[in-house]
């Protein structure tokens, strides 16, 4: 039998990649190379300029420029020719991508995926872009070579440009002082205003297209709410979360969500489906049921945690990166329906079924249909004579039939990496999602998921792949410490309020720049870069500075470590002027910053019910606290003198170490954290 390679016209050093992305390129007739220091030596050895192509495996426009330009020889060759070539997964180096889609956003160009910049020898960047056409491709690659030839001095002019900027501090660059971290009510008003002038009446979420959920936006929202008791803010959360779940964003026959719609209708996606997008909304709409009780968001939790164990979930407990948008060469198709298979499926239902999902004999999308929600679930029922439960019945038994008739097409392809800080998201998406709806068989899924995130910890480092020696970069520590935060106070396992506490050590040793108050994205052991970045905006990830904020304040917290929660604060309030002007991309800072503004609550359980009443605290929505329960007199932190009393399980709300009354009843400690 033929090896894999023999079976290839061309086989470059991509095969012996373990990225799917980097393999999926391992037979263009381009000469791939990964990162790598021997690479990057080669450059400079061979005097050449350097194209660094960044892209993921679930990414479409990557595909088509693959098809297009990597796979044609006539562009390999002038790409061997004149270029060292290097194809880099962004999300198994961040780090990289990072660095270049910043010079791209420098150089004015607009940054996205694929992701094509064009280095000196050196990795100074001096020109780049993302996707482009055959042509378009082959007299760039043409100019470029010919002005490294011929105006050498204006390239390497511009690049050094280019790095200056890179390596400029953040601080500097965005004037990032001050020492209040608080919000009066006038700078929480300033900063509603200033979202609110962007919101979408029409189809919810942020007037634009193409539209991205932006869990962290909403999150915010949801605490200005709870804070302010603004209703507006609390209609347009509801109604967002609504059309994006009603939306063809959202898969309504095999649930989760893909990465963004086209469209300002939430309607058509690009198909791709990201861990990191499902377990951010898995946290949103919990957040958004405990606010609302609204059943729609129920059913989308469900669904969702449904499709992640059916489709994403490795043996190990590991969740896997993404699904592509394509199949068999086509964006969509294995999502998308015919106006035939709908009536077939739907039976005797089919005139009700392609009411309710936007069905058209002739597609509501390039000729299929793109499944949506345009009709309300009451009025629908209601013009079929049919009660809420028949018409959900019904509804679900169609979907189970397509569910079952799609498990028959050819799947899109699964990128199978684990990814620690992805998984450490979700895990927080599990256990809010228990938190909010009580669903015992969601917080098995969150313990085999947290055990999984354990096992990543070696040496007191956490690896950001199970297959590799790789420590994580800041965006792994930073979103698994929070979501073991989140744990313990769901499970009240303390075990992992200590990895928290070690892992954040870790972090600081690692990351930590004193001389700015803020962590660096790779620690000083990672290969050597051209800059050093640190993130500051909150995009659809949060931003690691902002997570790092948030745990800093939550374990010093927990830990009674003054001088952890006041670090947490002095990163804060350096920002709190970008919060108030940018609340869109400063939307995790924004959350923490209004957690904050208001009392900060310490809950402290002690007693044989205090499991119950975890779970009873937990199923509302109070941002503004911390909650540490035992179910015995210990004398670990925060417990020691505290007792329960007449022989009752005893809550004590507490503001900066210093407790009311102690209470009986969980309605009664409700009241006293309002109050």
């Amino acid at each position: 039998m033929k090896s894999q390679t023999e079976m290839h016209k061309y086989t470059n050093e991509l095969i012996h990649s373990t990225s799917p992305y980097l393999l999926q390129h391992a037979h263009n007739p381009v000469e791939w190379q990964e990162w790598s220091e021997e690479t990057l030596s080669r450059a400079k050895e061979e005097d050449k300029p350097i194209l660094v192509s960044i892209g993921y495996s679930s990414c479409h426009w990557c595909h088509v420029m693959e098809k297009e330009s990597f796979e044609d020889t006539a562009v390999a060759n002038i790409m061997n020719k004149y270029f060292i070539n290097i194809k880099v997964d962004r999300e198994e180096r961040p780090d990289v991508d990072q660095v270049y889609m910043d010079a791209v956003q420098a150089m004015g160009l607009r940054g996205g995926w694929p992701l094509n910049v064009f280095l000196t020898p050196d990795q100074k960047p001096f020109y780049g872009g993302t996707y482009f056409p055959k042509q378009g491709w082959i007299n760039l690659l043409t100019s470029i070579n010919e002005a490294f030839e011929n105006n050498r001095d204006k390239i390497n002019e511009s690049a050094e440009a280019f790095t200056q900027n890179l390596q400029a501090k953040e601080s500097e660059k965005y004037k990032l002082e001050g020492t209040d971290y608080t919000l009066s009510t006038e700078e929480l008003n300033a900063l509603f205003q200033n979202l609110e002038k962007k919101f979408d009446r029409v189809d919810g979420g942020i007037k634009k297209s193409p539209k991205f959920p932006m869990p962290s936006v909403w999150q915010s929202l949801a605490t200005y709410y709870h804070q302010t008791k603004n209703e507006d803010a609390l209609k347009h959360l509801e109604f967002t979360l609504e059309k994006i779940a009603d939306g063809g964003i959202y898969d309504h026959i095999g649930g989760g969500f893909a990465r963004y719609s086209t469209d300002e209708e939430w309607h058509v996606p690009h198909f791709e489906k990201m861990l990191y997008d499902n377990g951010q909304l898995l946290s949103l709409y919990a957040n958004g049921y405990k606010l609302t009780k609204n059943t729609k968001f129920k059913t989308t939790i469900l669904e969702t945690v449904e499709w992640l164990i059916r489709e994403m979930m490795d043996a190990s407990g590991g969740f896997y990166s993404a699904l592509d948008a394509d199949s068999e060469g086509e964006e969509g198709k294995f999502y998308v329906w015919s106006d035939q298979e709908i009536q077939e499926l739907a039976k005797e239902d089919a005139k009700m079924i392609s009411e309710y999902y936007d069905v058209h004999p002739n597609g509501n999308w390039e000729g299929k249909n793109a499944l949506r929600v345009v009709r309300d679930d009451a009025e629908i029922a209601e013009a079929y004579n049919l009660s809420a439960e028949e018409f959900d019945t019904k509804v679900k038994a169609f979907k189970e039939r397509a569910l079952n008739q799609r498990e028959k097409r050819i799947r899109p392809g699964l990128d199978n990496k684990i990814i620690a800080g992805w998984n450490g998201l979700t895990l927080s998406g599990l256990v809010d999602s228990y938190q909010a709806i009580q669903d015992s068989s969601i917080l098995d899924l969150a313990q085999k998921n947290a055990s999984y995130l354990k096992s990543l910890i070696k040496n007191k480092k956490l690896n950001r792949f199970p297959d590799k020696e790789m420590e994580g970069f800041l965006e792994d520590y930073a979103a698994v410490i929070q979501s073991f935060i989140k744990y313990y106070e769901t499970t009240l396992d303390r075990s992992y309020l200590e990895l928290a506490l070690q892992l954040t050590q870790r972090a600081d040793e690692a990351f930590y720049d004193q001389t700015e108050n803020l962590y660096f994205f790779t620690s000083e052991a990672d290969a050597h870069l051209i800059a050093r970045k640190k993130e500051l905006f909150d995009n659809v990830i949060p931003s690691s500075n902002s997570l790092m904020a948030w745990n800093l304040i939550h374990l010093g917290t927990h830990f009674y470590d003054n001088d952890m929660i006041k670090k947490g604060q002095s990163i804060l309030a350096q920002v709190k002027e970008l919060i108030i002007q940018e609340p869109e991309y400063m939307s995790n800072w924004a959350l923490l910053a209004m957690e904050l503004s208001g009392n900060f609550a310490e809950v402290i359980i002690v007693g044989p019910e205090a499991y119950n009443y975890v779970n009873e605290i937990n199923s509302q929505f109070i941002p503004n606290k911390i909650i540490s329960a035992s179910l015995s007199e210990s004398q670990q932190l925060p417990f020691t003198g505290k007792f329960f009393l007449k022989g009752e399980t005893t809550i004590y709300v507490c503001f900066d170490k210093s407790c009311k009354q102690p209470s009986f009843s969980v309605a009664e400690a409700l009241r006293e954290i309002e109050e």
